[in-house]
This record gives C-alpha cells, structure tokens and sequence, in this order.
C-alpha cells in the first residue's frame, strides 16, 4: 500500500533521524513525543540531540512542510514505536513505555494500518503491545487472533545503528524484519523500502525481538573480556594496549579495547533482558554483565590509589587541596549521550566522595545534567588542565586525542580509554 502518512512515536535519537529520513523522502511524517519542549525545537526546525548532519534533515523537512512534531498522536498509515525500555532495579524489562505509547496511538488505528515497534525489547514485547492495541480497540482484529486476516499488521524492526553515523546507518544497513504474519513482514518491508538501501530480511517478531539482543550481548561479552584483560594486566604490571595490539596480530584474534565499563542505553541493558527470560541458560551473558558493571568501581579505586600517592608525594597538600579533573562524561565517544554512561557513574561518584575540588570536561554539552551540577564544575580543557592535579581520562573523544601531548605531560594521569598508549590502565 502507498504510505502517505507516517507516524513516529518518540522523537529520541532513534526516532528523531528515522522520522527525519522519511520526511526527507517526500513523504508526510507527524512526529510524538511527550516532551513539549523537544516537540516545540523540532517544530522550529531545530534539534534537540546532538548527531552529525541530522539538524540540516530536520530542518529541510521541517521547511518544507513534511515533518511537524506533536504531543497527541494523530491518524496515519504507519506507526512506528521507538520510544525507551528500561530495566527497572531487579533488571526486569520495563515496558511502560511502549504500553503507554500503545494505549495512546490505539484510539487513531483504522483498518489497514500498520504498527511496527522499533525499541529494543525482551522477546514477547511485540506480542504484547498487540495484546493491549487489541483491548484498546475491539473494534478492529490483530494478528495475535485472526492472522493474515486481521485489520492491524504488526511487526518488529529493532533499530541497529551507531550514534554518530546514524543518517548513513539508517539508510546502508540491513534491515531484520519480524512480522507476525507473513502479510505483515511484507508491509514493513515496503514501509522501509522508502528509504532503507540495505536488504530487508524476514523473519518472525520473536526471532527479531531476540536478534538485537543478541548483537548487543556479543559486543557486551566481547568487551567484559578485555576489560577484565584490564584488570589481570594492571595486577601483572602489564601494558594492556600494548598486549592486545600484539595479540590482535594473531590472525583470527580480534580482541576489542577495555574502557571504564559499559554505557548507553543498548549494551549496558539489552543483555539483562535475555538473562531476565532464561536466568538458568544465560550464564556467561550474565557474568559478562557483572564484569563490565563492576568496572567504574575498579576506575574509583584507582583514583583514590592516585590520590593517596599524590598527597604522599606532596606532604604539604591535605585531600581537600587535591583537584580532580575526570575527562569525558558520554558513553562513547564524540556524541552527548550520558546514558547509561560509566564515566558519568564514576564523576558522580568522585564528587560525593573526593573533599576536593571536582571538574568535568565534556566538549559536547553545554551545561551539566541536575544529578552533576551539585558538586561537579563544568570546564573546557585549557581550565582542566591548568587547575587539576590528578586527571582521569574516561572518554576517548576527539578534543582529548588531539590534546593528548599536553594531557601526558600532566604527572598523575589515569586513561581508562587508552589515550596515550604508554601508560598502563
């Protein structure tokens, strides 16, 4: 069928560039989100996240009248749900978000329409956004009871990009496709066909489900791996960049780099969604989890260790007079995306701990979030160096590889990210 208007259910860093793709496609796209304020900057032809080339999209759709942002979803031919899930504190799934989303777009279905849910989601999710769209709207039938038959199509296509290439991403990648029926498969695949270059691959909306999570949990073990590598090397007296720079020259060795543990919202939560359906199967998942979870603790305990070893070396300095610069507060680098971020877990921690003074250098915010602003002052470099004793690299962002000469000449340097190659943490 001819889409001629699309609706995309919260306009984050997923559904901001994807609602901007296909309104740069020609096509009518009503964007919904519950923050007024991101609805009200997109409406201006602004954004309100950082990703390369995305403020010139959204400002060309904008202009030119295919892309309008709202708070209350509207009638449309597709619906995609990109918004949040969560985990709650036991790790449990939370997916209030997408039954909130659900409950409110179910009031604007008709016959005929098509409901894809993009957020990463535990294996089950699409099922049960169908279960409450199908008791919102009795009126209508869904593939859960009348298969290819039924009014509503349903379908998952998790998100697979990289913050920081996401435009190109969106449009190159393969695209994994889970219909609940075959029908729906087939209509998801046109939907994205306006704009996705990659192949479209078929599958069910359970294998789907699973599918981006299981990505995730393979990077999530890969990197537990060399941040416990980290940890063995830094007892042995050891150079762990140099190590896997060596071992990486065994052919069918690919280890990847160690950091100060794991952030965003993908690979820090998505593998807790597996462990949560199958706690006696997924073991090493689990571990690796535990592994890369416990590594900000391990980065806290060397910044004491530092601390200590500086004021022994400088008698005349009490705790209070020590300075601690920490370098980097997103979860990778060259984006502004604190999520789940372990540098801004550590920096908290600093802070609430350190008598000291506390600075934090993130080139890509311009003001710190609520939970930071207590304790911790916002600098660029050229401040953080000249005011700090003690610097603690945990992000490896392009500012600070360029600075990298005049960050190693500082006496007392912890790099998590491995910045300067020579030191050893």
């Amino acid at each position: 069928m001819p889409f001629t208007t699309i609706s995309v259910i919260g306009l984050g860093y997923i559904g901001l560039p994807t609602a901007a793709v296909f309104a740069s496609r020609k096509k009518k796209v009503i964007g919904v989100d519950v923050n007024q304020k991101a609805v009200d900057i997109i409406n201006r032809g602004q954004i309100h996240i950082v990703e390369p080339d995305l403020d010139m999209v959204v400002h060309a759709a904008v202009t030119e009248g295919f892309l309008r942002a709202t708070t209350k979803p509207e009638p449309a031919d597709a619906f995609l749900i990109a918004v949040p899930t969560p985990f709650k504190n036991d790790h449990e799934p939370d997916l209030t978000y997408i039954e909130t989303a659900s409950k409110n777009i179910a009031p604007v279905l008709k016959k005929g329409d098509l409901v894809i849910l993009e957020s990463t989601s535990p294996v089950g999710a699409t099922e049960q956004m169908s279960a409450w769209l199908a008791e919102a709207r009795p009126d209508l039938t869904f593939p859960q009871t009348h298969g290819e038959d039924s009014d509503i199509r349903i379908a998952h296509c998790p998100e697979r990009v990289l913050p920081g290439h996401v435009l190109r991403e969106l449009v190159q990648n393969d695209r994994v496709i889970g219909g609940m029926t075959p029908k729906c498969s087939e209509l998801a695949i046109s939907l994205y066909k306006i704009f996705v270059q990659g192949e479209c691959i078929v599958t069910n909306a359970r294998t789907a489900e699973m599918c981006k999570l299981t990505e995730n949990s393979s990077r999530d073990v890969g990197i537990a791996f060399a941040n416990e590598l980290s940890m063995i090397c830094n007892e042995l007296d050891i150079n762990v960049w140099e190590l896997i720079s060596l071992a990486n020259r065994h052919p069918r060795v690919n280890i990847l780099q160690p950091g100060p543990g794991v952030g965003g919202h993908c690979i820090a939560v998505d593998p807790w969604f597996i462990v949560s359906k199958t706690p006696e199967q997924a073991r090493l998942i689990r571990t690796a989890r535990e592994v890369n979870d416990s590594k900000p603790q391990w980065v806290i305990d060397k910044v004491k260790l530092a601390v200590a070893n500086f004021l022994q070396s400088n008698p005349d300095k009490t705790s209070k007079e020590v300075t601690i610069a920490c370098f980097g507060l997103a979860f990778k680098a060259d984006i502004d995306d604190l999520r789940e971020s372990p540098a801004v877990a550590i920096t908290q921690k600093i802070a609430s701990e350190h008598p000291g003074t506390v600075l934090a250098v993130e080139p890509n915010i311009e003001t710190l979030p609520d939970k930071l602003s207590q304790n911790i002052n916002l600098v660029d470099i050229d401040t953080a160096l000249a005011e700090s004793d003690l610097i603690v690299l945990l992000v490896d962002h392009r500012e600070f590889k360029e600075s990298q000469i005049r960050i190693s000449k500082k006496n007392h340097v912890i790099d998590t990210r491995g910045i300067n190659k020579n030191t050893q943490s």
